[in-house]
């Protein structure tokens, strides 16, 4: 098995390459997934979230109401820390568990540890291999804006709340362009994980790092 991180700039395609993986045949573990499920009403992190942030980040159902937590959160920095403490470990605890089974089930498998804050929650330890999927940041902003439907401002907040791209393509060991056509980003995500399947068959009965 090999362990690989997946990362990019919110807006800048990361789920659609860790789609593209998946569906070649690598393991995914899909940290925003996890982060969605350990806040699902009357578990510990929703009730914490609640008594911190009041009954206004709440849906009419009761689950947490990403978009109006997530204006509160990307405009002040003490807010998201709280959020980011109360919800980090849970999601990192599930990683674990869900690593532990991979390795179980799939030995030969190329996994994914898709995550959107890899380098902000220092998350990188025991990687082969870092993911980086990037695109200018005007394509980044105007992707943000047509997805969740925010104002120009609203959409750079939550753009400078997370490390700065070039940063991270600095860090990353494969960087992959999204700024193009959607073949052209599966046709260099394909390449990079025909060389990770190597790798990944190559370290059967250990774990790749």
């Amino acid at each position: 098995m090999i362990v690989v991180g997946l990362t990019g700039g919110i807006a800048s395609g990361k789920s659609t390459v860790a789609e593209i993986l998946r569906k070649a045949g690598a393991v995914i573990i899909d940290a925003d997934r996890i982060a969605r499920q350990v806040v699902a009403p009357g578990l510990p992190a929703w009730q914490e979230i609640r008594d911190f942030f009041g009954d206004g980040i709440l849906q009419p159902d009761g689950s947490i109401d990403r978009a109006a937590l997530g204006t509160i959160v990307f405009n002040d920095a003490e807010s998201r820390r709280r959020l980011e403490s109360i919800v980090h470990p849970r999601v990192g605890a599930e990683i674990a568990v869900q690593m532990q089974q991979a390795v179980r089930e799939r030995p030969d498998a190329v996994l994914i540890m898709d995550i959107p804050l890899l380098f902000e929650t220092n998350r990188t330890q025991g990687l082969a291999e870092i993911i980086v999927v990037f695109t200018p940041k005007p394509v980044q902003r105007r992707r943000l804006m047509a997805r969740d439907h925010l104002s120009r401002e609203a959409a750079e907040a939550r753009i400078r709340a997370q490390m700065p791209m070039a940063e991270k393509v600095r860090r990353a060991t494969v960087t992959i362009d999204n700024s193009g056509s959607p073949a052209e980003t599966e046709r260099q995500t394909l390449a990079v994980f025909q060389r990770l399947a190597q790798q990944a068959r190559a370290a059967v009965g250990g774990v790749s790092i």
